[in-house]
Order: structure tokens, then sequence, then C-alpha cells
């Protein structure tokens, strides 16, 4: 096991299935303690049980606490601080990856479901970022701030309309916080995953060929994988990017630069 997080908390919120289990494993491989966050119905319960079994087999000595709560409620994001801090001592790095992702025609988008998308994947963030921040500042040893955007913050999707400006919003969040933190030593980033495999667009790819379509677009000739980006939080976790604040990774393969 190496130790890029030995001695750091990490606390991944949606880290019961796809990028937020990965990035656990990942972070785990570097020695982090952890606070798994995971929404709390039955199947969240028994893919984080599955986790930590796996988790051990790591790292025997892992500590782990986990945390249940919709992060969209009040005072939800205080109370994931506080059971990071109350069960294992400190908040040293957050990973902002809860979201979902429902596609949808534009006419077809409701104002709730908009609203819903906009409350997860940016006002859970947004509010978890704050409590973290608060945290770390008390601390006085600084931090990292890890936000799982996505590729579509930046290029368009038909079905996507309600998904992507929370995805832009993102991005304009970790500018800001980083200029907001920098002074205390607190650096926030952002990963932009192109078209990962995950169950949440597993029925979007299995619509006629459009995995095979996407795929063919990705000059690294496959479509990403949750590990793919979970590489890429450790990065942003560790002291490897200990002067890099404020930035947008994208991890796509290459599609993106791919016109022709």
């Amino acid at each position: 096991m190496a130790g890029l997080l030995r001695h750091k908390v990490v606390a991944i919120s949606g880290s019961s299935s796809g990028i937020g289990r990965a990035t656990a494993l990942a972070c785990a491989r570097q020695g982090a303690s952890l606070v798994l966050h995971h929404l709390g119905d039955g199947q969240a319960e028994a893919d984080i049980a599955t986790l930590e079994d796996e988790l051990r087999v790591i790292n025997t000595d892992i500590k782990t606490a986990t945390h249940a709560s919709d992060l969209t409620h009040a005072d939800a994001a205080s109370a994931l601080v506080y059971t990071a801090t109350s069960r294992l001592g400190s908040l040293d790095v957050i990973v902002n990856n809860a979201g979902i992702c429902k596609f949808s025609s534009f006419q077809d988008v409701t104002r709730a479901l908009l609203e819903r998308h906009m409350e997860v994947n940016f006002t859970a963030a947004y509010l978890l970022t704050q409590a973290g921040a608060k945290q770390m500042i008390q601390q006085s040893r600084g931090g990292s701030i890890v936000n799982i955007a996505s590729i579509t913050a930046t290029l368009g999707s038909a079905h996507l309309t309600h998904y992507s400006p929370t995805k832009a919003a993102i991005l304009g969040m970790t500018g800001s916080f980083s200029v907001a933190l920098g002074s205390k030593n607190i650096r926030i980033n952002s990963i932009c995953p192109g078209t990962i495999e995950t169950t949440m667009n597993k029925a979007d790819l299995d619509t006629g060929t459009k995995r095979a379509e996407m795929a063919s677009r990705v000059p690294l000739c496959r479509l990403g994988r949750p590990e793919d980006i979970a590489k890429a939080v450790v990065f942003f976790a560790s002291d490897l990017s200990e002067y890099v604040t404020g930035q947008s990774l994208l991890v796509d393969g290459g599609a993106s630069i791919n016109y022709q």
C-alpha cells in the first residue's frame, strides 16, 4: 500500500457505487481514513457493507465512518462534517461526488426535475464545501476539495439540458472558492469526466448502438471506467497537487479533442 493520503481523512459523498466507490478504494490504497457517505436506502446500505469488506482487504487497519443522509436537507452538510471529526478526528479532503442524471428531452423536463438536479448536483456540493472549509480553517492545516463535474459543463448534450447547467455551476463555484480559500491553504479543483460506464448511464448507453458510437469518438478507444476518475481524485487530494487550485481537469480519453 502506498501512502499519498496517509494521515488524511477523506469524505466522499455518494460513495456506495460508481465513481464514489472507486474513489474510496483508490484512497484506501493510498492510506486514507474514509467517511463513506450514502443516501441511506436499502440498496445503498448493502453496497456500503460490501465496500467496507473490500476496503478491509486493501488495508486491514483502515479507519472508516459511514454517514447516511440526503445532502439537500438542512444541516446535512454540517452533520457529515461532524461525523468526520467526531469519529475520525479531522477532515482533510472532501470529494463532492454525489449526483443525479436523468436523461430527458428538453420538452419533457419539468420544473421539479430541473430543481432537483440543481439541489443534488450543485446546492448540496456548495453547502458541503462551505461546511467542510469552515472545519479546515479551524484545523489550521489546509485541505483539498475535489468536485466531480462533467464534460457536459462545457460541451452540449441534447438530452442533458437540465443536467449540464448544474455541472457548469460546479466549475464556477470551483473558481470562486479557490480564490476565497487560497490564503487558508485550502485548494479546490474539479474533475470533468467524459463518458464513464456507471449504473447512472447504463440504460442510455444500452440504447441501440450508442455505446459503440460513444467509444468510437475516444482516441484511447474505450469508454472511461470509474477507476480512471478515482486516480485523478487521488492526485488532487494528495500533496502531489499542492500548488494547483481553481482548475478543471478533463478526463475523457481525448474525446473532446477529437473533431474528426
